[in-house]
């Protein structure tokens, strides 16, 4: 599926039913020249070399460049800006030699290594293709090979470069609360369209999705091409069309407000950009996306149960009398899955306090979790249950006792949307507080599904536990430390319960991607199978 002909210095990627071709022109460039329709590599060839309009555009092949490093004369939108600590702010890239491997689950990986001229930095871009898909999984890692530390301004994940339409037609998605994931296209003319979120995670607000056509394609028929980003912090998605016809689409994480310290011999890894090209309207894109979605991203074959969630009967009234009356109602009218949500623990009576307090109300439920969970295994329904780790009220004991583990900086007030503060997922003390008040609770019950919330966008973003040269990288860190509690509770677990709560799906209102016309949509890291 991957080839590289060092005669021709092309690098091609064939999959049933596409081609995606680059290679190495004389100057250097690692430069795109097709991505559509199965052809032959070598047809290719007498696209690739550097072009030149007049001294005032005088590398246009860089504007399809496949990973575009900020320097020299660069001007689009860039994959990777950095900033050198003698204050230089320029990237020379140079191609460092590739490598192809073949996993045995006949997976292939192409790695192209590109390295600084005068720096110790290099830019690892890994293209990967699956038997059966019309996909590539892009992403690259920056490394620091020197003693010195390097900020990166920018490593975005990848840059598709669209191949000449006759017009340029995008299709995404928007929305607001109670009205997500509204299906919106727009013709792309000259300059730059920017999707993104800048609300610490990804909602109903935009997705990280796009597809773009020629204007004529429909549900059934036409050529369309699209990509969706694995992230689920800041993200964002550039498409930018130049004054020469070239569209280029840029995406990975929001480099608004963020930045990454790479000390010595670190290896910063971008998250995954999928893309391809559908010949078969955006019908065809979205079984693409669907099946890869099915067999790779979340790839157990179990059917979802039909679930019954408690909020919406019983708000935070819950009690374990009520709700195994509920849940005996449930299951007569054919539910599978019985989940409580909001209200089961702390002094949460009410969405004012007790967030935070992970801990069974014993005047709720006197007998513990059990009896309800009993009761709803006896009617042949799995038991799910309502967290939301990430915040905290601050009328709370968690909060009393540690008002110092949310974000925020020490001279702003502390903006309260639905009365809570979110917690500072990169402390140690906070990741350890989680991961055990879960382990807890999903070890010692008999818990098939969770329902984990993150209603609360992320405000005053300080860290009072890192430097101040490396508070913009707060951004990322939330979302590492996020999958890190997910693997590290699901490792904790008796093996009785769940198998991995990277596996869970994510199910609430404000991060909830599900599958709408993105597919791929939302996380490697948010899908559900009940053990």
């Amino acid at each position: 599926m991957i080839q590289f002909d060092s005669d021709l210095r092309l690098f091609s990627i064939m999959t049933d039913g596409s081609s995606y071709v680059f290679g190495l022109n004389e100057k250097g460039v690692l430069q795109h020249l097709y991505w559509g329709a199965p052809v032959a590599a070598a047809d290719c060839a007498p696209l690739l070399g550097s072009r030149l309009h007049s001294s005032f555009d005088a590398a246009l092949d860089r504007e399809t460049e496949e990973f575009a490093y900020w320097g020299g004369l660069s001007y689009m939108e860039p994959s990777l800006k950095v900033r050198w600590h003698d204050g230089v702010r320029d990237l020379r890239m140079a191609y460092a030699g590739h490598r192809i491997e073949r996993a045995d689950d006949g997976k292939e990986t192409l790695t192209i290594a590109l390295r600084d001229e005068a720096y110790p930095l290099e830019a690892h871009l890994a293209y990967a293709v699956r038997p059966g898909h019309d996909l590539i999984e892009r992403s690259a890692a920056i490394v620091n090979t020197g003693d010195r530390d390097v900020v990166l301004e920018s490593a975005q994940s990848a840059a598709w470069s669209l191949p000449a339409l006759r017009d340029y037609r995008l299709t995404h998605v928007t929305g607001k609360w109670a009205g997500e994931f509204q299906l919106r296209s727009a013709e792309l003319t000259e300059g730059k369209k920017v999707l993104e979120s800048r609300r610490g995670f990804t909602d109903g607000h935009a997705n990280p999705w796009f597809a773009i056509d020629d204007g004529a394609a429909t549900e059934e028929g036409g050529k369309v091409w699209f990509g969706a980003l694995g992230w689920s912090g800041n993200w964002k998605i550039v498409l930018e069309k130049t004054a020469f016809g070239r569209v280029r689409v840029t995406g990975g994480i929001n480099d608004f407000d963020s930045e990454w310290t790479l000390g010595p011999g670190e290896r910063f890894e971008t998250p995954s950009f999928v893309g391809g090209y559908a010949a078969g309207g955006f019908g065809a894109m979205s079984r693409a996306l669907h099946r890869y979605q099915y067999e790779h991203v979340s790839p157990s074959r179990e059917l979802r149960k039909v679930l019954y969630n408690s909020w919406e009967a019983t708000d935070f009234d819950v009690n374990a009398k009520d709700q195994i009356a509920l849940a005996e109602r449930a299951a007569k009218i054919g539910a599978e899955l019985f989940v409580i949500d909001d209200g089961w623990f702390g002094e949460r009576h009410h969405d004012r306090a007790g967030l935070g307090d992970w801990t069974v109300n014993p005047d709720k439920f006197p007998n513990g979790l059990e009896e309800l969970i009993g009761r709803v295994r006896g009617l042949g329904m799995a038991f799910g249950i309502w967290v939301e780790p990430e915040a905290v009220n601050p009328d709370s004991e968690l909060y009393r006792s540690h008002p110092d583990w949310v974000y925020h900086f020490p001279t702003r007030p502390r903006t309260e949307p639905r009365n809570q503060l979110v917690l500072d997922l990169s402390n140690p003390a906070v990741k350890s507080y989680i991961v055990d008040f879960m382990s807890r609770l999903l070890g010692e019950h008999d818990i098939a599904f969770v329902k984990w919330d993150m209603n609360r966008t992320i405000t005053e973003p300080g860290m009072q536990e890192h430097p101040l040269n490396r508070q913009k990288e707060l951004w990322i860190r939330h979302v590492r430390s996020l999958y890190e509690i997910w693997g590290g509770a699901a490792s904790a677990l008796p093996r009785r319960g769940v198998r991995d709560l990277r596996g869970r799906r994510l199910a609430h209102r404000s991060r909830d991607a599900a599958l709408c016309r993105p597919g791929v949509a939302e996380r490697q890291y948010r899908r559900v199978r009940p053990a």
